[in-house]
């Protein structure tokens, strides 16, 4: 876990092994941003360098000097700002200082210890600098359940890099209580992310239902705020009327799993369900995928990570506020025992569903899962799945879809979002697509037609959730995993989308 650390102290006099400042975009060439501090031979330095560097001080534009006169730190990596409103540094939006820390950050290579001075003068900013930094410091870990070690690349022969152990945050305002708990709750936050990061990217011959439950009750027992886990393995699955899920699960030699984590503190005013999908990898099923789309389906568990991270940060947290996450686990693969497109599966909630494709079984899954958490009556369910491909056509990879039966939630979840810097956009739920999940022969077809395949799931989920709770399904089926180049603080592969949005939402319901 990377700490993170505020100073008011001169950012030039901290010792460290690198210290990031920000550029803004000039008319002729990258500037210094607002707020630096530092001498005025560090400043002639570093402006004679981004002069002789070309340096644009565009967003995502990273430069390192070393040895610059009057700074104890041995680099100072500049990170760009893009244009500021005057220039010179004002006027920089959260999201731009949490990418630009987040891609300076990244970049570095052999230093544990590192301080960063952008612009962060009031408790977002540092909130974002801080989550940032924090986020760009992640490297895959690799995920060790009880007597395996699930870390698959190794150093053979070269020197250790450990990566970014301590950040320290440079602000006026280090005092500050409130700026305090922003540091504190950024280290929280990007250790979550990390974990789902981490879960997201273990090969999936590591990561099968069985083995992600171990992760999470071995997370739950080093852990010092108390989460309770329950495992629910086939047999109480299938003795629990689950057929979504065992009918998804039934194909593969490891059975399905559905894992509930609650942090339940004893003065908590409200309660929140969150329900993931965690297919840890799909075939397709008997509709089985072509080749080149399975390469990345280990990541198709990307929603429980998320749900199984956010009840940690809340714990670690320590919110006022009751959490409990269903991770509906399950291996989608073909066989002679795999569903087949025309079976009919009884639901938990006794709602019989004909299944047309199996390539949507994350839909069955999070049926179950949302079923068993509208029994506790919770406030509100939020679930959280790589669902469709119609996200990506509709979003593209980098914005989630947000899907409600109330409008006021949906735009809560979405202003949380916002908070997080988590990219999504409210979608509908157009009631005139609701008869394509008619069925002859069932009580509900799984699955509408190619058009508008988005919004006919969220729809079909919609089916089992009990009248009056306020629900939102929120679809990550572009955000969850980074296939191209890095950028910001978002690293290649796994990405824990959707760990700041429902850490954010949970925070909302504690005041």
């Amino acid at each position: 876990m990377t700490t993170v650390s505020v100073s008011d102290r001169a950012a030039h006099d901290l010792k460290a092994d690198a210290l990031v400042l920000g550029t803004v975009a000039g008319e002729r060439s990258a500037a210094l941003a607002a707020g630096h501090g530092l001498p005025s031979d560090a400043e002639r330095h570093l402006s004679a360098q981004l002069a002789a560097l070309h340096a644009t001080g565009k967003a995502e534009e990273v430069l390192t000097v070393a040895a610059v006169p009057g700074v104890a730190a041995s680099r100072v990596v500049l990170t760009g700002l893009g244009s500021a409103a005057d220039g010179a540094g004002a006027g920089v939006g959260d999201e731009v200082l949490r990418r630009a820390a987040g891609a300076a950050v990244r970049s570095l290579k052999n230093a544990a210890k590192v301080v960063v001075a952008l612009p962060a003068e009031d408790v977002a900013a540092v909130a974002a600098v801080a989550e940032g930094a924090a986020l760009g410091a992640y490297r895959y870990a690799g995920v060790r359940g009880p007597g395996k070690d699930t870390k698959g690349k190794t150093a053979k022969g070269k020197a250790a890099d450990e990566g970014v152990s301590a950040v320290t945050v440079v602000t006026g305002q280090a005092k500050d209580k409130a700026v305090k708990a922003a540091a504190t709750r950024a280290a929280v936050l990007a250790d979550a992310k990390a974990y789902a990061r981490d879960l997201v990217n273990t090969p999936p011959n590591l990561l099968f239902p069985q083995s992600f439950a171990d992760s999470v009750k071995e997370r739950s027992s080093a852990g010092k705020a108390k989460v309770t886990v329950k495992v629910l393995d086939e047999k109480a699955l299938e003795k629990g009327g689950f057929g979504g899920i065992v009918g998804v699960g039934q194909g593969s030699v490891r059975p399905p799993r559905i894992v509930t984590l609650t942090w339940a503190p004893a003065k908590a005013t409200h309660s929140v369900a969150l329900v993931g999908k965690g297919i840890t990898f799909d075939s397709g099923g008997l509709c089985i995928k072509p080749p080149a789309s399975m390469l990345s389906m280990k990541s198709d568990m990307a929603g429980a990570a998320a749900v199984a991270a956010t009840v940690f940060a809340a714990a670690e947290l320590g919110l006022p506020v009751a959490v409990t996450g269903y991770l509906c686990l399950a291996e989608n693969m073909p066989s002679g025992s795999a569903q087949r497109p025309g079976d009919v599966v009884t639901m938990r909630n006794g709602t019989t569903v004909e299944v047309i494709d199996t390539d949507a079984e994350g839909r069955m899954v999070l049926g179950d899962g949302i079923c068993l958490a509208a029994e506790s009556a919770p406030d509100a369910i939020v679930d959280i799945a790589t669902l469709t491909g119609a996200q990506m056509v509709a979003l593209g990879a980098r914005v989630a879809g947000i899907m409600a039966n109330d409008d006021t939630f949906r735009d809560r979840v979405r202003a949380a979002a916002d908070t997080a810097g988590e990219a999504a956009w409210p979608m509908p739920l157009p009631e005139d697509l609701r008869p394509q999940l008619e069925s002859s022969v069932a009580d509900l077809s799984h699955k509408g037609e190619r058009w508008g395949g988005m919004l006919t799931a969220g729809l079909f989920l919609g089916e089992f959730v009990t009248e009056g709770t306020p629900w939102a399904h929120v679809d990550i089926a572009g955000p969850s995993f980074n296939e191209g180049s890095p950028w910001g603080y978002t690293p290649k592969g796994g990405t824990g989308f959707g760990v700041g949005t429902l850490l954010s939402l949970v925070e909302g319901y504690a005041g």
